[in-house]
């Protein structure tokens, strides 16, 4: 039951110590929630109510089916701009059906969740890497961004998830900039910088959407063209299962699937680095996939939009000091509270402060420090990084994610396809054997012995490049060369056309009058040695368990530890059967 049901284990361990913390924290979330809810969902292109609606009960149900204790579930705004982004290529008329879509792209998303967590392919989030995470960030942050300045300066331009077009837009529309628009823009910008810097205990969110509706009501900045959220429908979302037709899953599909590993690659990673910080490790994968599918299942009966963790209310709640999921409880009466009394007091918050809350809360997601460590380090996970910010930026956040997986993916194939080979040499007469270059003042290197090590797996993509450089190698010992010796403690699996091509290399050298040797072979390794024909040619007597038993019989061909013998190949599956 505590697998299905993961509160089960902090409700029977329940402290009331814990009750205040959570109180608080679970308060503190919604204070920030409330309006954050109503930014993102007119970011999604909703009426700002969805987002209030998305902080209910898929909120609820996370705290009930999540694994992370600290985590703050609901509206995001990277999911909001996919949504957004991924809506606005389709043809969709009216408000009505636009919301429909939603709600449906919101079923399919957790559903696709759902099952991929029953059945446990967590592990898919792997091929998201960290520069690819990066670089759509960074460069959705700047989309937001810009996507918000219509609400800042008070004008009404069309949504577009290129730069450029956006930038277009709005250039053609500075002449109908609304100064009282943009001045409370900037005064909320400047007094959330402010308070962050301040004290971040300060509840700045909070306090710069009650001073922006004290000025609307008090000096009627209505009256001057000042563009509000407006009215906000009163009371709880009514249940309404959303109608699917097959026309409405095709179109959808491609971005149900980006939003599904999006959201899921965001709680992960949240609920991972406030694992790092708080000692505690409780996240089950598969059952994060099954939490969050259920929660956007669950909200989209509801007239939810697709959630996930939230990066800015989960530092919020771990800064507060939240103990279990019941803060997220709290979080939701307050949101209710708000949506059956406080509605009417919304309809007199300006756009301009929600897009000021936006624009600060996403800022952060440009990583340039990231980027600067990539330039110096790591050269080509930073062309990875900057193909998927420029593709996500010029052409859109699917095609940036799907361009910078398959880069990350090329990446790995191409290190894979020439992977460290090198020349190793015995360090002081030890049992130790080293890259000759690296240690050149400390080791032994023999003109008649040529020791190599491959630190990869041996398959079709790098056998060409194995057999290279080991020819390569020979011919730089010279005619002197009488034995080869591979190091394989690195070499964890050999596919059938890489042990083709190891066969008949052996027998080629062995013609040439060269003695070939094996060493450090592991079990699974040895395994295929003997399942292939590499063992007829390779011959029991010439596989070691360690280098320095193979260059002690190549030097002394009598002696042979009994002990190596058994475990090189007596110990094998196949070698047990054989022999």
């Amino acid at each position: 039951m505590r697998n299905l049901f993961p509160f089960l284990d902090w409700v029977s361990t329940y402290k009331k110590a814990y009750f205040i913390k959570d109180l608080l924290a679970g308060l503190t979330v919604g204070i920030v929630l409330v309006p954050q809810g109503m930014a993102y969902a007119m970011v999604a292109g909703l009426p700002p109510v969805h987002g209030l609606y998305a902080a209910l009960f898929p909120v609820l149900t996370y705290a009930f089916l999540g694994t992370s204790r600290k985590i703050a579930v609901g509206p995001v705004a990277m999911d909001s701009l996919l949504v957004a982004v991924g809506l606005g290529t389709l043809a969709i008329t009216g408000v009505e059906n636009y919301i429909k879509m939603v709600v449906v792209l919101a079923l399919m998303v957790g559903a696709i969740q759902l099952v991929l967590g029953v059945l446990r392919m967590g592990f898919l989030v792997n091929f998201l890497s960290k520069p690819v995470i990066s670089g759509f960030t960074s460069a959705a942050a700047i989309i937001i961004i810009l996507s918000q300045l219509k609400h800042l300066l008070g004008i009404s331009v069309e949504n577009s998830n290129k730069i450029y077009e956006t930038v277009l837009n709005i250039f053609y529309k500075l002449s109908e900039i609304n100064l009282f628009d943009f001045g409370l823009g900037i005064v909320g910008i400047g007094l959330l910088i402010g308070f962050k810097k301040w004290n971040k205990n300060i509840p700045g969110i909070l306090i710069i959407v009650v001073l922006g509706i004290l000025a609307v009501y008090v000096f009627q900045m209505g009256a001057y063209g000042v563009k509000l959220v407006g009215n906000v429908p009163k009371g709880l979302p009514s249940f309404v299962i959303p109608t699917i037709d097959l026309e409405d899953l095709r179109q959808l599909w491609p971005i149900a699937v980006a939003l599904a590993l999006v959201g899921y690659l965001e709680a992960i990673s949240i609920g991972k680095a406030l694992e790092d910080k708080s000692g505690e490790e409780t996240i089950q994968a598969n059952q994060e996939l099954i939490a969050l599918g259920t929660s956007n299942i669950v909200g989209s009966l509801f007239q939810g939009y697709p959630v996930t963790a939230s990066f800015s209310r989960s530092a919020i709640s771990y800064d507060a000091g939240t103990k279990t999921n019941l803060f997220g409880v709290f979080s939701v009466l307050l949101v209710v509270f708000t949506l059956l009394f406080l509605t009417p007091l919304f309809q007199y918050l300006p756009n301009a402060i929600l897009a000021s809350i936006i624009m600060v809360s996403v800022v952060n997601l440009v990583d340039v420090k990231y980027c600067k460590h990539l330039w110096k380090n790591r050269k080509d996970e930073f062309f990875v990084l900057m193909v998927t910010f420029f593709i996500t930026l010029f052409m859109g956040i699917t095609q940036g994610i799907l361009i910078g997986v398959l880069c990350s993916l090329l990446l790995m194939v191409y290190r894979t396809s020439k992977p460290h080979f090198v020349e190793i040499g015995n360090i002081g007469n030890s049992d130790y054997y080293k890259n000759v270059i690296r240690f050149a003042d400390e080791v032994v290197v023999r003109d008649d012995l040529l020791i190599v090590r491959f630190d990869s797996q041996l398959y079709f993509g790098n056998s060409g490049y194995f057999k290279k450089q080991l020819l390569k190698h020979m011919k730089a010992k010279g005619p002197n060369l009488k034995g080869i010796i591979l190091n394989a403690e690195a070499i964890n699996y050999i596919d059938a056309t890489a042990a083709d091509m190891l066969t008949k290399l052996i027998h080629d050298i062995r013609e040439r009058g060269i003695q070939f040797y094996m060493a450090g072979a592991i079990g699974p390794t040895r395994d295929i040695i003997f399942n292939t024909g590499i063992i007829k040619e390779l011959q029991r007597e010439f596989l070691f368990v360690k280098t320095k038993e193979a260059v002690d019989f190549y030097d002394n061909p009598n002696e042979i530890s009994l002990l190596a013998a058994k475990v090189a190949y007596e110990n094998s599956k196949v070698a047990k059967e054989k022999l």
